[in-house]
């Protein structure tokens, strides 16, 4: 069972998060025998760093590569079984057995012999699955044809097949062959990146730091100790403390996780996606936040209805396992005030993931709630090392509150930047997180006292410590008003070109232009100033005019990763060298919100739906052509709109996608 899921869990992950592709070029021919009987002969070539399973694996194990011989005209039978190289064979850790697997190449025969004078070319299949070192496709399959060489054709046939391999007319014969027998699986698609495995595991690693900060409030640490004192007291044993409070601690987790699981299922895995540049969804939630955050702050509490608290309460009081169970969904309520903020930002933020993001940042906040629970129950004498309730928890709170606000006005960003109104600029935006985190260092410091704040005498040195490195923070945030790059914060602000100065204060636009000469028609300055076209015929014109390769960037307004990787990765020299001088950028911003005209407005044939606006259509393009809908999405094509390499998703590593630039342009330059 654990092996099925794993690999259930392994092509999941493949066919959600991946724009897929596949990294096998098949070729087929024959080896005549005698008069009736052949070998047919499959080789795959394998692209660097993918390998190949075999066909003997036993059940439980990756999907096996196997072969399927037609035969509809009952004219031929199979000779043993279908045979393979050596390959390699390892213990596999994950599926914890000997598996065999295939690099680079792999050679399968198998012998037919034909039963009748009827000797016709043979169509078969393979269907197989490829792995690298992180990732797994799904299985796929590919159909095969075997054409049985006529006697005219049979001294060519042979000749590639036995001939010695310094014959320059062998090889020559060779290659003719293949090219005209080869399958060739052209990838439309990149691979699965670790990219997004490392975004579920970062969404997982702050959903458990949230986790332990709702842990540190006035409305859930002080439920520790006594909860912890109710399980031991009301316990016959030890051990029946124990377990009571490992069912408590379970109980927390399953209530957040389902809570998850509903809000993935209301939405859908595909349309969560969407959320994230959807105007009224980002206006929405940052009234949402605002509120929180002023709840946070003291103005006021937000609760749930005392009558269901009462109710669940009294289910609590029945016992046994599902009395458990209910005091823990009590806990879940009372303290909402303080956790409802953090768990409704958490749930947002990983559902414009998609996926099973909002399970995955459900499963980590529960995790660090429940734990203490369970813990302190084991060893109920560490209850003893927990500091005192007081006015320290509701200092978190604030924090807490301050920290809501700031992220608050990424969501109006979004607004702002999808419907282009230029309101909540750059300079805006850092201006309103520089007044946050100065009020927030000011609070820290004891410079300024809130509603339910104790009295406060002296400051800690752990209070002294975190107020000097978030006013480190605000100091390092001044600069950007003056387009410093703010690498630290890379995503979250407005990009450099949606600002009063996009090229920094004292540079206009005039002097740039000086310094890079005039624009071609129809296109701008983009992203590290670098000359964009937004529209893909007038880009392409241009790169047939300037006999240069284009490099298609499917982005948003609203794309925290596409902001990234123009302020980390693009803005690297060499990276930018390139962007500059080798390719011709064209940005299709999936979630532009401009009306086409009514003549130019379709309904899609991928997904039935109305295309009306220029982001519907440039997303509808990425979809159609390229079976992938998450950006940043990059593809480097020729003049005919061919792909020049395996198109790449986000990869903050600079050097690999530098790399992956220059292979495009090796491939046009050929």
């Amino acid at each position: 069972m654990k092996k099925i899921i794993i690999i259930v869990l392994l092509l999941f992950s493949a066919s959600m998060f991946a724009q897929m592709y596949n990294p096998v070029k098949w070729s087929t021919s024959v080896e005549k025998v005698s008069d009736k009987e052949y070998i047919l002969k499959a080789q795959a070539k394998i692209q660097s760093g993918w390998h190949l399973y075999g066909q003997y694996i036993e059940e439980g194990g990756p999907s096996r590569t196997a072969f399927t011989f037609k035969n509809p005209n009952k004219n031929f039978e199979l000779i043993g079984k279908t045979t393979e190289e050596k390959g390699h064979e390892v213990v596999d850790k994950i599926f914890d057995m000997k598996i065999k697997y295939f690099e680079d190449k792999a050679l399968f025969t198998q012998k037919i012999k034909f039963t009748s004078d009827n000797i016709s070319n043979i169509e078969g299949e393979v269907e197989f699955m490829v792995c690298d070192d992180s990732n797994c496709l799904p299985p796929t399959s590919e159909e095969l044809a075997f054409k049985i060489p006529t006697e005219k054709k049979l001294a060519a046939t042979e000749e590639t097949t036995i001939v010695k391999e310094d014959s320059t007319t062998a090889k020559t014969e060779e290659k003719a062959v293949v090219q005209t027998e080869e399958k060739a699986i052209k990838p439309v698609v990149s691979s699965p990146k670790k990219a997004e495995s490392r975004g579920l595991l970062t969404i997982f690693i702050l959903a458990f730091l949230s986790g332990f900060a709702a842990l540190l409030t006035p409305c859930v640490f002080p439920m520790i100790p006594m909860t912890v004192s109710y399980f031991t007291k009301q316990s016959k044993t030890k051990a029946a403390g124990i377990r009571n409070a490992m069912i408590y601690g379970f109980s927390i987790v399953i209530i957040y996780v389902l809570l998850g699981s509903i809000v993935t299922a209301i939405f859908g895995a595909d349309s969560l996606n969407a959320l994230s540049t959807n105007v009224w969804f980002n206006l929405i939630f940052f009234i949402l936040l605002v509120v929180f955050a002023c709840s946070f702050l003291g103005a006021f509490e937000i609760m749930l209805p005392n009558a269901l608290a009462n109710k669940v309460d009294s289910q609590a009081d029945k016992g046994g396992l599902i009395g458990i169970f209910f005091m823990a969904l009590a806990l879940a309520i009372v303290s909402f005030s303080c956790t409802g903020p953090i768990v409704g930002t958490l749930l947002v933020e990983a559902a414009s993931k998609g996926g099973i993001a909002p399970i995955v940042g459900m499963l980590g906040f529960s995790i660090a709630i429940a734990l203490p629970f369970s813990l302190f129950a084991a060893f109920p004498g560490w209850l003893n090392a927990l500091p005192k309730s007081g006015g320290w928890l509701n200092t978190v709170k604030v924090v807490l509150g301050f920290l809501e606000l700031a992220l608050a006005f990424k969501f109006l960003s979004n607004a702002d930047l999808v419907l282009q109104l230029h309101w909540l600029e750059r300079e805006v935006f850092l201006a309103i997180w520089i007044a946050v985190f100065g009020m927030l260092a000011f609070y820290l410091f004891g410079k300024i006292t809130l509603p339910h704040d104790s009295p406060l005498n002296h400051i800690s040195v752990g209070r002294l410590g975190f107020g000097l490195i978030i006013l480190s923070f605000t100091i390092y945030l001044i600069p950007g008003l003056w387009g410093a790059p703010l690498k630290l914060i890379s995503g979250f602000p407005p990009p450099m070109q949606y600002s009063e100065s996009p090229n920094g204060l004292g540079v206009s636009s005039n002097s740039e232009l000086k310094i890079t000469g005039s624009l071609p028609e129809g296109a701008e300055h983009g992203p590290q100033n670098i000359i964009t076209f937004h529209d893909y015929d007038k880009g392409m014109e241009y790169a047939k005019k300037v006999g240069k390769p284009v490099l298609l960037d499917f982005t948003g307004y609203a794309c925290v990763n596409c902001r990234k990787m123009e302020e980390l990765v693009w803005s690297d020299p060499k990276v930018l060298g390139v962007l500059n001088n080798d390719v011709v950028l064209i940005s299709l911003y999936v979630d532009d919100k401009k009306e086409l005209p009514e003549s130019e407005q379709y309904v899609s044939e991928t997904t039935g739906k109305k295309i009306k606006t220029i982001g519907n259509k440039w997303s509808d393009l990425q979809i159609k052509t390229y079976k992938a809908n998450a950006q940043p999405f990059y593809v480097i094509v020729d003049h005919n709109s061919a792909n020049l390499t395996v198109p790449s998703a986000y990869n903050p590593n600079i050097e690999e996608y530098y790399g992956w630039l220059q292979s495009g342009i090796k491939s046009f330059k050929k």
